[in-house]
């Protein structure tokens, strides 16, 4: 097995692992990190296929790289509505239904 499909399939594992844990925790802060193991398994694979003839193909790389940058400005944007959520709940979970007003 070369290195090229070792990266990929361990992006694979990583970003199965981290779409397990987005849809099976309930607590926001684990969502984030979860959605950051899913982004990172992508950027994984990304850059294991990303070859050609054994060379490394520089427009994956790039991509790859403008993805850190997105993935870096969501997991902020999430944490700051985590913790809006959690100064006007109290708590770091999700309501079921929002109330009435």
């Amino acid at each position: 097995m070369s290195s090229d499909m070792l990266f990929a399939l361990a992006g694979t594992v990583l970003f199965v692992t981290g779409v397990a844990g987005l849809i099976l925790q309930p607590h926001l802060l684990h969502k984030v990190i979860a959605f950051n193991i899913m982004g990172s398994g992508a950027f994984l694979v990304l850059v294991g296929l990303g070859q050609r003839g054994g060379q490394p193909d520089p427009v994956p790389q790039a991509m790859v790289l403008t993805g850190i940058v997105v993935s870096v400005a969501a997991t902020a944007l999430a944490l700051a509505l985590a913790r809006r959520l959690f100064n006007v709940t109290g708590d770091m979970r999700l309501p079921k239904a929002l109330p009435d007003d």
